[in-house]
């Protein structure tokens, strides 16, 4: 790939003060990015401080937090975006949820109230990819449980909102990594991020 892109890296991880294996990949894809030249914006969602959506009124009607506005600035800026989050009790930790549902507001991610639902995808001309990390081996996530959250994540609310294409990443056995493994994967997310994708 030869086109230089803005490319916004979103930390799931809810924990800001470790050195997690998400973490490791999230530096490892920006170091690729970088040395190819991409345009790299990172954001860390377990940094943020923000209230949970608690009623339809509240998705409608209420302004998006101020602590998130610049989040969808990142967002609206984009022309790729990475979500990195470990598999916690088979889905997304619960923060980068609730980091979703307030940031894709009516007329920012999806139509306005009475819009149609499959009209217009105010997000669209954006790819994305979902890099998750877990503790079961990924073949088994991805057909004995058909990899369900990841694939809602994909088909429900990035493709929803007009990312398109949806890659993923998916990291099993992380506790039984070491060293080596750790190597082969922060190499192989380095190479995503020269490569923009």
């Amino acid at each position: 790939m030869t086109d230089t892109r803005r490319i916004l890296l979103i930390e799931g991880h809810p924990d800001t003060v470790s050195q997690h294996l998400n973490r490791t990949l999230v530096d490892a894809y920006a170091e690729g990015a970088h040395a190819a030249g991409h345009a790299v914006r990172r954001l860390r969602v377990g940094a943020l401080d923000f209230p949970v959506l608690r009623t339809a009124q509240a998705w409608n009607h209420e302004p998006v937090p101020p602590a998130l506005k610049p989040a969808q600035d990142d967002i609206a800026w984009a022309q790729h975006v990475v979500i990195f989050f470990p598999l916690w009790l088979g889905d997304m930790p619960a923060l980068l949820k609730a980091f979703l549902e307030q940031v894709a507001r009516p007329g920012f991610a999806v139509g306005p109230e009475g819009a149609k639902p499959f009209g217009h995808k105010p997000l669209s001309g954006r790819s994305a990819r979902v890099v998750v990390t877990m503790g079961m081996p990924a073949l088994a996530y991805r057909w004995f449980y058909r990899a369900h959250s990841v694939k809602s994540l994909e088909r429900n609310i990035l493709g929803f909102v007009g990312f398109a294409p949806v890659n993923e990443t998916l990291i099993g056995m992380v506790d039984q990594l070491g060293e080596k493994g750790v190597a082969k994967w922060k190499a192989r997310l380095r190479k995503l991020g020269r490569d923009g994708a």
